[in-house]
């Protein structure tokens, strides 16, 4: 394992030209503190977890000093905000410190947000509150932990300092890694303002990097571009499935790799309602769980106009037309196996319709009810109450139930086996809203910061029993169900 002074560092981004990015130093912290560190995210670029614990690591990680090797500086890009473009964003309130390689030889950003004004910044100060960066920090590990491709997180930096929000809040900063913060936006900057080599010269540099099947290929930027709708309608499969909403899909917030970004106004489904909208800016609903899957191919349209100089339309437009069977296919396998189905079979998109729609109905926690349904016997006549008490109308659902029954009896399913399957499947424990803020209210108004490590730990293993945290595996009260936030987050 590495001290934080020795890791290595390839910056490849910095060999682009200028107008990719803007060269800045962090504004730092008058007086830093350790907030939250992630041994986890540590290993992935091979830091000695006890450098935490040194003198100077935390003047390091906010920008006080700079950790040699590394080269910061602001990202360019643009994009469509709540489908209007928008051609004066880019990286306002982060900067990219630089890429290190592991022992590996695989390549991990570290991007600190809310290091302080860029270019980029239009207005604003440049700074994070704490309780963004607690929302990121514990998310992004969330989403890992449930197997969904996303940026991490190595630490939290607080402060002192005050910054100016619906409230004066804390400033804070908070570390996030990813294999490249390159975004659909980053394609629009240079097509908007009419540059196709900039376009071109970016393309060759994500399939270098981040594609290299495709580098000897004469049809590479179609295979690039047939790739990203590809792993996007994938993510946003498993979105859907868990129940997640990103809360702010602006083609600014789309990876060019298909991960999860910019954790801000998200939310897990709780009480089942497709129209669920955690975003308190959203007022039209654009962002809203339904929406997500018709909102990216909406974002990959925008995609492949930016990519229009260097692609071929036609190939585009196949590519665009097969993102809705690649979401498909994949939401129906997940629902499968969220049920426990070895194979699938014709009738499978009605069951999963069928329970959906008495979800709603009946307003039924989400996460809860596929984690109960792995206890349900197929050979047995029982009465299921432990899920059937958890609806009003339990005709409905035990109609349901012996729909389900004979679906599992039709493929000779093993109900030991298939529990121990739709357990590794199903979680148990989300990251409810009421959780994190929770976690925030401790943080904030106390300086503990004793429940950000604790959910840390327990939504690492989000499958697993953890009987010791029963507790946090509950649907939220009243008041966490009623929770909306806001972009600042």
């Amino acid at each position: 394992m590495k001290k934080l002074t020795n890791l290595k560092f390839e910056n490849t981004y910095r060999t682009l030209p200028n107008g990719f990015y803007h060269l800045v130093k962090p504004t730092p912290f008058r007086n830093p503190h350790l907030v939250a560190f992630n041994i986890d995210a540590a290993e992935l670029i091979d830091l000695d977890p006890l450098e935490a614990e040194h003198p100077d690591f935390t003047d390091y990680v906010s920008g006080k000093k700079i950790i040699p090797g590394s080269d910061p500086l602001a990202m360019a890009y643009t994009g469509h905000q709540f489908g209007v473009y928008n051609p004066d964003i880019g990286d306002g309130r982060a900067i990219l410190l630089g890429e290190v390689k592991n022992n590996k030889g695989e390549s991990w950003d570290l991007h600190l947000k809310g290091s302080g004004r860029t270019k980029y910044s239009r207005v604003f100060d440049g700074r994070a509150v704490l309780r963004s960066c607690i929302r990121e920090y514990l998310c992004s590990e969330a989403m890992h932990g449930l197997g969904i491709p996303t940026t991490r997180a190595l630490c939290i930096i607080g402060s002192d300092e005050k910054v100016e929000r619906e409230t004066t809040e804390a400033g804070a900063m908070i570390i996030r890694m990813a294999e490249t913060h390159v975004r659909f936006g980053s394609f629009e900057a240079f097509h908007y303002t009419d540059i196709p080599d900039y376009v071109k010269l970016l393309a060759d540099y994500v399939i270098t990097h981040h594609f290299p099947e495709f580098l000897e290929s004469e049809d590479k930027y179609n295979l690039l571009f047939s790739a990203v709708v590809e792993r996007t309608a994938k993510l946003i499969a498993q979105w859907q499935a868990v129940g997640f909403t990103h809360g702010v899909m602006n083609t600014d917030n789309m990876s060019i790799t298909g991960l999860t970004i910019d954790y801000g106004p998200y939310g897990f489904i709780e009480d089942y309602n497709p129209e669920y909208i955690p975003n308190h800016s959203d007022h039209f609903g654009r962002y809203s769980f339904q929406n997500q899957p018709s909102i990216a191919h909406w974002n990959l349209n925008k995609f492949a106009v930016a990519m229009s100089s260097i692609i071929d339309g036609e190939q585009a437009q196949n590519s665009l037309d097969d993102y809705r069977n690649i979401y498909s296919n994949s939401y129906v396998e997940i629902m499968g196996n969220k049920l426990g189905f070895k194979e699938q079979m014709v009738e499978d998109v009605d069951l999963i319709k069928r329970l959906l729609d008495n979800l709603i109905s009946e307003k039924v926690d989400y996460t809860t009810i596929f984690r109960k349904l792995s206890n349900v016997n197929s050979d047995s006549s029982d009465d299921n109450l432990e899920i059937v008490s958890m609806f009003e109308d339990r005709a409905i659902i035990s109609n349901w139930l012996s729909s389900y029954k004979l679906r599992l009896v039709a493929e000779n399913s093993n109900d030991s086996l298939r529990k121990k399957e739709m357990d590794s499947i199903n979680p148990k424990f989300i990251l409810r809203n009421y959780l994190a803020e929770n976690a925030i209210k401790k943080a904030v108004d106390n300086g503990d910061y004793s429940e950000i490590d604790r959910l840390h730990r327990i939504l690492r293993g989000p499958f697993s029993e953890q009987v010791q945290f029963q507790d946090y595996a509950a649907p939220s009260p009243d008041w966490g169900k009623k929770l909306v936030i806001s972009c600042s987050s």
